[in-house]
């Protein structure tokens, strides 16, 4: 089964300094249809203006993933962890017992753009920490994240995994399902035919009690999207 969430549907939140398209309910956002998909709780598609970001605040039990599109973010957290996370780059940040962090376009003279992903943790009050990796642009599936943190992966507290899709122009890949987990797919830039469904930059698509999945990108122009192979 297969249910599509479009972008034009999501939530918005606008801050001046900050717009944001909200996937599911966050922040002042609320729909009981939309709280969520197994264990992915958050994507939030965020554009904060030159020099502007987030001020410190805390965070407990919840992997944190942020993927940069367009500049950079300047990250500073109670960790004692200082970086800067250009475009392309991943990071996961596990909150565990309790972690507080900033995130600021690091740039004072262009825009930030990334998505900001939530994924609740199988396992409470954990030992915080910070991973941040490049993984390239190959085509094809890179996998990004993996619950053992295995073949350089990032190590996510669930059992979960994330990975990056790029597929060039008329080309297709059959992604195969475990038996009971469930899929997400979120389209980052191009266009991509899951199965039946034709998804556009911001759309997404749940999917459930499938045991393989087509996707394709018709189109002249490059393909990304992000894949949550979830419990």
């Amino acid at each position: 089964m297969i249910t599509l969430r479009l972008a034009s549907e999501r939530g918005k939140a606008n801050f001046g300094w900050l717009d944001s398209k909200h996937s599911f309910s966050f922040g002042s956002y609320y729909d009981p249809e939309q709280m969520g998909f197994s264990a992915l709780r958050v994507i939030n598609d965020d554009s904060v203006t030159p020099g502007a970001g987030f001020a410190t605040h805390g965070h407990r039990d919840m992997e944190i993933i942020s993927y940069v599109l367009e500049g950079s973010i300047a990250h500073k957290d109670s960790e004692g962890n200082v970086e800067v996370l250009p475009a392309g780059e991943f990071q996961l940040m596990s909150a565990g017992s309790g972690i507080t962090h900033s995130e600021y376009n690091a740039s004072a003279t262009e825009p930030l753009k990334f998505l900001q992903i939530w994924i609740q943790p199988n396992t409470l009050g954990n030992t915080p920490g910070y991973q941040q990796k490049n993984f390239g642009q190959a085509a094809g599936l890179t996998t990004i994240a993996t619950p053992t943190g295995e073949n350089g992966t990032l190590q996510i507290k669930q059992n979960a995994i994330l990975s990056q899709l790029i597929l060039a122009p008329h080309s297709e890949l059959i992604y195969t399902v475990a038996a009971t987990r469930k899929v997400y797919v979120h389209q980052v830039a191009g266009e991509l035919v899951v199965d039946t469904e034709i998804l556009a930059a911001g759309d997404g698509v749940k999917i459930t009690d499938a045991q393989t999945i087509t996707l394709k990108n018709n189109q002249d122009d490059q393909s990304t999207a992000l894949i949550f192979d979830l419990p």
